[in-house]
């Protein structure tokens, strides 16, 4: 009778096992893995702040795959001007942005709409805000058709809000010639 329970026991925690899905915070986390590599694209401010421009950015991983690196250079700069760190935190998803403004705003993702491919980032804290105080209040993510991507910075200087809005598209590197 022991064995029976016991076997109905570890069947019972087998189906559960096999049974749960993956959340949405860990299938988009997946959906930021597959970013690596190299992207180019657009910028523009609107709001309190305005100005356009070009975009680079690399998207790597780090940690043995916990955790995807973003850097954002603009312009024709080689170094990356903001930088973003994405990982989970259990079933949270959550970002550090190192930003250009000099503080270190913490994120966590308040919204997801896998349908939609929108993912929203809200404020968690900051650090460097005391020497640094305008810095990012949100972020958010959009996986557009044709493989393009959007991020949406919401920034704000003394009560005065702006969102830098950078389009993105994987880099088309030039093949090299054949011999």
């Amino acid at each position: 009778m022991k064995r029976l329970m016991s076997l109905c026991a570890l069947l019972c925690l087998a189906a559960a096992v096999s049974g749960a899905q993956p959340s949405a915070a860990s299938k988009t986390f997946e959906r930021i893995r597959g970013l690596s590599g190299d992207w180019e694209g657009s910028l523009e401010w609107s709001g309190a702040r305005s100005g356009t421009g070009r975009v680079r950015a690399t998207y790597r991983e780090t940690g043995f795959g916990s955790a995807v690196v973003e850097d954002l250079i603009m312009d024709e700069g080689s170094v990356p001007s903001m930088t973003s760190v994405y990982h989970l935190d259990g079933s949270d998803l959550r970002m550090t942005h190192f930003c250009g403004a000099a503080n270190q705003p913490r994120l966590k993702a308040s919204g997801i709409d896998e349908g939609q491919g929108i993912v929203q980032f809200s404020f968690v804290d900051a650090t460097g805000l005391a020497e640094h105080p305008a810095h990012v209040v949100a972020f958010e993510m959009r996986f557009l058709p044709g493989g393009r991507l959007a991020l949406l910075f919401t920034f704000d200087a003394a009560g005065k809000r702006s969102v830098e809005h950078i389009e993105l598209e994987r880099a088309r590197h030039a093949m090299p010639p054949t011999p």
